[in-house]
């Protein structure tokens, strides 16, 4: 049995890729879904991370109210999958990658979440 990649493996692989698809690298918006949203701008990828974040919100509620039945669970790893997706066309937008976010994360590990959010106040 082999060993599946990690993580972090797939989130690099998929931000490169999303990387060769931005138009000044040569992405054709005819011919990449990704190339597209980049070739449309900033609120394009907003809008679509909008719809997202909508779509999993639902898959949650619709999970919890099917007494979190496999399918419904299944739904809303599809639709996170959608979510991190898109944030991460965003990220490359910007010129982030999933390393940034990481470094965050981890960053933050250890630390109370109402710590962390009373020190950004500051």
């Amino acid at each position: 049995m082999s060993a599946s990649p990690s993580g972090t493996d797939i989130l690099a692989r998929i931000a490169a890729t999303l990387e060769s698809r931005k138009p000044e690298l040569g992405g054709d918006p005819d011919k990449s879904y990704v190339a597209r949203l980049f070739h449309k701008g900033d609120d394009a990828i907003l809008k679509k991370i909008g719809e997202e974040a909508t779509e999993t919100v639902m898959a949650a509620k619709d999970a919890r109210a099917a007494g979190l039945s496999d399918e419904a669970k299944g739904k809303v790893v599809y639709e996170v999958a959608d979510l991190w997706f898109h944030t991460m066309v965003l990220l490359a937008r910007f010129g982030l990658s999933p390393d940034d976010v990481v470094r965050e994360l981890a960053r933050r590990e250890g630390l109370s979440g109402l710590e962390e959010k009373a020190s950004r106040s500051q």
